[in-house]
């Protein structure tokens, strides 16, 4: 349908990129899904989101690459004419033992701010062209509880997203009054990345988690992906917040 607004997100394949890209299919948004390596279920996500209405692109894409970011924001552009809404949500983190600088490897520093920082300028910088033809435009960033508050992640996933924080509130006025940018920050999330992070402790540690949160859960990537649009279709006087959801958890602690 042509009055359907148009969205991309990255990392959209899964966790809350997937989330994302079905709350925009459910809220009649068409959906440019990037993705870098998960192309199965970049595709699994696409069937689902058409089966809601929604007109799907797929596009393989590194955001840390700037020429190949700007084709894909052409691809966009070739078949939607304008985006209405952004979310930067592709993000990567590095290995560490907690507490160990030295177990730190510096190339997946580099990379870790490369994808989640400089990206993220990359697709927002390519994206404001199509996004100013768009109907009262809005982007969404990822950032992390962790960017706000120390945390057991490693510290270059810490800090990157500290740093989205700071980009998402610098792009607020650089942007303004055309287009509006926030960001959520989920607390500790249900699902397979904090599994990877926590191991064999998941299921006691988020226990634990869960029962010290006010809202007694954990949140969910569908939590995170209700808030995302919620700040993309409401909240029109808002720009240049972190949103937290994490159930109360910071505020009671």
């Amino acid at each position: 349908m042509t009055d359907r607004k148009k969205a991309l997100v990255t990392g959209g394949a899964t966790g809350i990129g997937r989330s994302a890209v079905l709350a925009l299919a459910r809220a009649g948004y068409d959906v440019a899904i990037n993705y870098a390596s998960s192309e199965a279920a970049a595709r699994a996500c696409a069937d689902e989101a058409r089966s809601l209405g929604a007109d799907t692109l797929l596009v393989q894409c590194d955001v840390s690459n700037e020429a190949a970011v700007r084709a894909m924001v052409a691809q966009v552009g070739e078949r939607f004419g304008h985006l209405d809404a952004l979310i930067n949500n592709a993000g990567t983190t590095a290995t560490w033992k907690v507490k160990d600088l030295e177990s730190l490897d510096l190339d997946e520093w580099d990379r870790t701010f490369a994808v989640n920082v400089r990206g993220l300028f990359q697709v927002t910088r390519a994206a404001v062209p199509l996004l100013r033809r768009g109907t009262a435009p809005a982007i969404v960033n990822t950032a992390s509880i962790v960017g706000l508050r120390p945390g057991p992640q490693p510290l270059p996933y810490a800090a990157s997203k500290a740093a989205v924080v700071n980009l998402t509130k610098t792009l607020a006025w650089n942007l303004g009054p055309d287009i509006r940018v926030n960001a959520v920050a989920p607390g500790w999330m249900e699902g397979d990345w904090m599994e990877r992070m926590l191991g064999d402790k998941y299921d006691d540690l988020m226990g634990k988690r869960a029962r010290a949160t006010p809202l007694r859960r954990c949140v969910t990537a569908d939590d995170v992906a209700e808030t995302m649009l919620n700040l993309l279709e409401g909240n029109r006087f808002v720009t240049g917040e972190i949103v937290v959801i994490d159930g109360g958890f910071t505020a009671s602690t």
